[in-house]
């Protein structure tokens, strides 16, 4: 297969001070990219903050020939990031790449948390991203041009004990990426979330250290370099983790009708294996196809016997 290869592209790398961060920021360097290296500064439960995380990621990327500069801007500030972005247009004319990878833990069991740790970690995660983005996709319509990360995980997808907050956040980024990504694409703007599972500041206390040692960030960052390349595609789910790649995907089953008279909740417990069955289930790319599904089966009477 040709290398993959970036010609004159500008990107932002949120949270780049460390860990994924890091590694997407210098892995995008490599390869000619010029790199904003954000970050905020702070500890993993988002409080503190400096610039030095994000001066020494530009350093090495500049000692290796390269071109970056570092930001500190808070990804939840709307004037922070506005400004960090016009620095950018200023210095290089233009922004073609966008990863959101900010993010902070605070896991705590539901009953534990205060709501203050469940607004700081969606705040972080999903409005951050969101605000990162609102600020570079106008900017990417006009040039005809963008590639969008979101950085998502398993705990959204599948759940996770003690992160209801991180959870939260994280499921909505998916969401997010699988609407912007139809609104995006006339535009040749793609929208894609990468799913990582990578030793790192908020990993290194969850697992033993011989599990540890295989998950290098290096091996999520090829997936990250894919996910924004040209020919990168639209609306995935890219999950990566020790050299392991796969994607996730929503599917909905295939269901059942019941007729007027028939809709009850006894007949949704009668026929609820039928209901979860994932024989003949489908992969929706709009939230219209679902209304489409069932009212199709009312106009060709297609109702469960």
């Amino acid at each position: 297969m040709s290398k993959i290869e970036f010609k004159d592209r500008v990107a932002i790398v949120t949270g780049a001070g460390g860990g994924l961060g890091r590694s997407h920021a210098l892995a995008l360097a490599s390869r000619g990219v010029k790199v904003v290296v954000n970050d905020l500064g702070g500890s993993v439960d988002g409080t503190g903050g400096g610039a030095t995380m994000a001066e020494n990621v530009v350093a090495e990327i500049i000692a290796a020939g390269g071109e970056a500069m570092a930001n500190g801007a808070n990804v939840t500030n709307e004037a922070e990031v506005q400004a960090m972005v016009d620095a950018a247009i200023e210095k290089w004319g233009k922004i073609d790449i966008l990863v959101n990878n900010a993010g902070i833990l605070r896991d705590k069991s539901f009953s534990k948390m205060t709501m203050d740790d469940w607004k700081l970690v969606v705040a972080v995660h999903l409005h951050g991203s969101a605000t990162c983005t609102k600020a570079v996709w106008n900017h990417m319509k006009e040039n005809q041009y963008g590639r969008i990360v979101m950085t998502t995980s398993s705990s959204g997808m599948y759940g996770n004990f003690g992160q209801t907050n991180y959870g939260a956040a994280k499921a909505g980024l998916s969401g997010f990426m699988r609407t912007l990504c139809l609104e995006g694409a006339k535009y040749d703007i793609r929208v894609n979330t990468l799913s990582p599972t990578a030793r790192s500041r908020m990993t290194e206390n969850l697992m033993p250290e011989e599990i540890l040692e295989k998950l290098t960030v290096e091996s999520v960052s090829a997936g990250l370099v894919y996910l924004v390349c040209d020919d990168a595609p639209n609306r995935m789910i890219l999950c990566a983790g020790a050299g392991g790649y796969s994607e996730t995907k929503v599917i909905e089953t295939q269901g059942i009708n019941l007729s007027e008279g028939e809709q009850t909740a006894e007949n949704v417990a009668k026929f609820i294996d039928q209901i979860r069955s994932t024989d003949g289930a489908e992969e929706f790319t709009n939230g219209g196809q679902q209304g489409a599904k069932f009212l199709t089966r009312i106009q060709n009477g297609d109702f469960i016997k």
